[in-house]
């Protein structure tokens, strides 16, 4: 959430950064809901200092207790009570409104309107130069028997699959490699997250109200399926005062993901790229704001690392302004080769959220005891993303025999070698 100070000092940056992002955002409408607001509780200040004013007399007089201060102390009340209501309409008003404005990019983010106009920083490791034509990972995971989509689309729809024996220890291994990774190399707390949140919970993350279509919801709790486990490590500390050196704070969980997918509607239908359900293993950290910066450069770092253990090439994308979510003020992806299908495949977003997220859920810290609390800075990135990881896997280490050999890192998980 922006602060409304800064939508105060500065109404036309803010509006500028919206329009970078290819938005409309209701600055004007919530500048003058801010001046009602004030307006209305200046007059409740001055009308219950005048009540309190009028009591002390009333109770000194003798008059009777019909007098015309006394009647004029009825309407003073009833005049508050009424602008009392108007006062939670506004600020009620006031919030929804302040919900729908994104984060203000930082000065190096790019400016574009879609993901045609994001930025390669860099190019790591050798693409593999296989002496036969590749095959596409769906191809591979139905020739191997360890994807069955055909199953999956029988007993939950389209977007559904199946892994099957060698495929789901696969998936199992990729899982428990990357906490190991990050829990023992990278210095990360592991957590174990619910799969469902409350409404304020995803409000505070960013994810509602802009992303509701997009997610699934028990309506009758109100709770609602986690699109990632950033959701619910957003609002870990929602509510809280952070001690004095306790941050930074660095967790990562592995959960189900839960995505509609309603805009990627036709878009890679084959495979297992674009799923309703997948698994993530999710990096988050809780930072003090002038750290946050080179939070983000060490976040990038511990997902990076996955991709080079992994010996597939990858590359780092820096988003545009106009493919940036409504949290992040600067995000780099992170995408994994596949040849069989000729793609940089995108297995991670490592985003700096600065105060947006701590704002909606309202996690603060002191710098030093006694210091006045400030707003902690958010930062979130895949480690990584499996599905998209095994494609790259399957489609990179596949041989002529059809068979896919195994990286090293992962055979201590796998207890296989070989796939086929």
């Amino acid at each position: 959430m922006i602060s409304i100070d800064l939508l105060r000092m500065k109404p036309n940056e803010v509006r500028e950064a919206t329009k970078k992002r290819g938005l409309e955002a209701p600055i004007s409408r919530i500048l003058e809901l801010d001046s009602r607001r004030r307006a209305t509780i200046s007059e409740m200040d001055n009308l219950r200092a005048r009540r309190n004013e009028a009591s002390k007399l009333i109770g000194q007089t003798k008059e009777k207790p019909e007098s015309q201060l006394v009647q004029e102390m009825r309407k003073v009340g009833a005049r508050i009570k009424q602008l009392r209501v108007e006062t939670r309409e506004v600020e009620e008003e006031m919030k929804l409104s302040l919900l729908e404005i994104p984060n203000i990019p930082e000065d190096d983010v790019p400016v574009g309107s879609s993901d045609e106009d994001n930025v390669v920083i860099r190019t790591a490791g050798n693409q593999r130069n296989l002496d036969f034509k590749p095959l596409p990972h769906w191809q591979l995971g139905e020739q191997l028997d360890i994807i069955d989509f055909e199953r999956g689309v029988k007993l939950s729809g389209s977007r559904f699959y199946v892994l099957k024996g060698q495929g789901a220890r696969l998936q199992r291994a990729l899982i428990s490699w990357m906490l190991d990774l990050h829990t023992e190399e990278h210095g990360y707390k592991e957590l174990y997250l619910p799969n469902l949140v409350t409404r304020d919970t995803a409000i505070g993350s960013g994810q509602l109200p802009k992303f509701a279509e997009a997610m699934y919801q028990d309506a009758t709790d109100d709770l609602w399926m986690i699109p990632t486990a950033e959701v619910p490590m957003a609002n870990l500390h929602g509510g809280e005062i952070l001690n004095p050196g306790s941050l930074p704070l660095n967790y990562v969980s592995h959960t189900p993901c839960f995505r509609r997918e309603k805009a990627a509607a036709g878009r890679d239908t084959r495979g297992i790229k674009r799923g309703h359900q997948f698994e993530k293993v999710e990096m988050f950290k809780f930072v003090e704001p002038a750290d946050s910066a080179k939070e983000l450069d060490r976040l990038l770092a511990d997902a990076e690392s996955v991709c080079i253990r992994l010996g597939i090439a990858h590359r780092v994308v820096m988003l545009c302004t106009g493919d940036l979510s409504i949290a992040s003020a600067k995000t780099f992806d992170l995408e994994l080769w596949a040849p069989g299908t000729d793609e940089w495949l995108e297995v991670s977003s490592c985003s700096n959220c600065t105060d947006f997220q701590a704002r909606r859920a309202n996690i603060r810290y002191r710098p030093e005891a006694k210091a006045k609390p400030r707003y902690v800075h958010t930062l979130n990135g895949s480690g990584l993303g499996i599905p998209r990881v095994m494609i790259a896997i399957l489609e990179n280490y596949q041989r002529a025999d059809g068979s896919v050999e195994v990286p090293k890192v992962l055979q201590p998980y796998t207890g296989f070698e070989r796939i086929g």
